[in-house]
């Protein structure tokens, strides 16, 4: 009896030697299949083709694999086919990109699912996209793609640049820019799977991951403060494995979009009568940040080599010194003075003085901060300077403001009637004590279409 317990008990100090000496397996890679050269961040289904050309050069030609996130479904455009709308009609477009862009051989594309909110103001897209959801969704796939190069639309507010979604975009993509590398941020997306092969698991096993470079594109209905700011891409250069101008796949991929109006029907506008006029402007991009070595105005992949980089921090927040009493414009404006200095993109600051479009007759927001840093409570007046027509709705005058307060104000201006194309400027001007204390200047373009600002 002694001895079979002796035995047995050898048998599982044999069996837990065993068991503690075989090697563990290696550890799997990343998952390859979503492997990006290019991770495209938009609002909409459609927005890609604003600079299909460059894609079509990247893809076909520079061999570069693309993915593709969109924001929302685009539910809150037009209908130029059908007569579903709203929640039927993006479904509708998410077809309509998914079949464009598996034109270009491109597969891996999501969509986030925020509301289609038109609009001039980024922080409300902001706001109803739900804006930390929407960045720990993106961040995911920002971390699951491993993309060399981000693009994505421009983080200002220029006249032309029609809606909000577009900006939302941008601050989100410039947001995982900077975060997808730190593994203190959504710290679960990068937490090792406790059972992998288990249906109960947690832990969503990705990588921090950096990209080495973010680029801009915009829509702005002026382009002279682009040039120079970044690579710009000739359309009607020849795909050298196609043999067809950049502009002419371009247009081909356009055609998918066949609810849009100024997309679709263009593209097949086009096709038919082969004139290609509207799709060979050149594709301008602005360079947001480069962690490698590399020119202002050189190929977006200047400088990128494969392999990881680390991570670079974004920079600390501090907020502006102010002194005295001042003006400034707030809403977006001051949102963007903040967030360019916070995301080491503070040179956006300087491609244009403050301006918005709006359509004449059309109403005008114009929110206004009033400082006053000193130790004594102020009475601070403020006068508006109008152009010709211009007309703006009925106001105080006077705006108390304590010891270093920031007061907000609400302005509604409404721009005048029988304008087209045409430039001007409204100033604001603050005095207290009988003195002049600031003014801000908005350059506004009159010009027919677009959305409410």
């Amino acid at each position: 009896m002694k001895s079979s317990s002796c035995l047995l008990l050898l048998l599982l100090l044999f069996s837990a030697f065993s068991t503690f000496s075989q090697q563990a397996p290696p550890l799997l890679p990343p998952d390859e299949r979503y492997k990006a050269d290019i991770l495209l961040i938009v609002a909409h289904p459609d927005d890609e083709t604003a600079i299909s050309s460059y894609l079509a050069r990247a893809i076909f030609d520079q061999h570069k694999s693309v993915a593709v996130i969109y924001g929302t479904r685009g539910g809150g455009g037009g209908n130029n086919v059908g007569n579903e709308q709203a929640a039927s009609l993006g479904v509708v477009r998410e077809i309509e990109a998914r079949r464009a862009l598996a034109s270009y051989g491109i597969v891996n594309v999501w969509f986030i699912g925020a509301p289609d909110t038109p609009g001039q103001d980024v922080l409300r897209s902001l706001e109803t996209w739900r804006h930390g959801t929407v960045l720990e969704q993106v961040v995911r796939l920002v971390r699951l793609t491993r993309p060399e190069v981000i693009i994505t639309w421009l983080p200002c507010y220029v006249a032309g640049e029609n809606h909000d979604d577009h900006q939302a975009a941008a601050v989100i993509a410039t947001e995982a820019f900077g975060m997808s590398g730190d593994p203190t941020v959504f710290p679960s997306q990068v937490a090792a799977p406790r059972l992998r092969l288990r249906i109960n698991n947690y832990g969503e096993g990705l990588l921090a991951w950096q990209a080495k470079k973010l680029y801009y594109f915009s829509d702005a209905d002026h382009t002279d403060f682009l040039n120079g700011k970044g690579p710009q891409y000739n359309p009607a250069d020849v795909s050298v494995t196609r043999k067809v101008p950049y502009y002419r796949l371009s247009a081909d991929e356009w055609s998918f979009h066949e609810t849009q109006r100024g997309v679709g029907d263009v593209a097949r506008s086009a096709i038919e009568k082969n004139e290609f006029t509207p799709l060979k402007e050149p594709e301008r991009f602005v360079m947001g940040r480069s962690l490698v070595k590399s020119t202002t105005t050189g190929d977006v992949f200047e400088g990128v080599t494969p392999g990881r980089i680390a991570y670079s921090p974004k920079v600390s927040y501090s907020p502006l010194r102010r002194d005295g009493v001042s003006l400034e414009l707030g809403g977006p404006w001051a949102f963007y003075r903040e967030f360019w200095r916070a995301q080491r993109i503070a040179h956006l600051g300087e491609l244009v003085t403050p301006e918005v479009g709006v359509a004449g007759g059309q109403p005008l927001n114009v929110p206004l901060l009033i400082s006053n840093e000193t130790d004594q409570a102020k009475v601070i007046k403020l006068t508006t300077d109008l152009s010709e027509g211009w007309s703006e709705q009925a106001r105080f005058a006077e705006f108390p403001v304590a010891a270093h307060q920031t007061y907000p104000v609400q302005l509604v201006l409404t721009a005048p009637t029988g304008h087209a194309n045409e430039w001007h400027k409204i100033t604001w001007n603050i005095e207290t004590d009988g003195k002049a204390a600031g003014s801000v200047a908005l350059r506004v373009h009159l010009k027919s279409g677009g959305l409410p600002q």
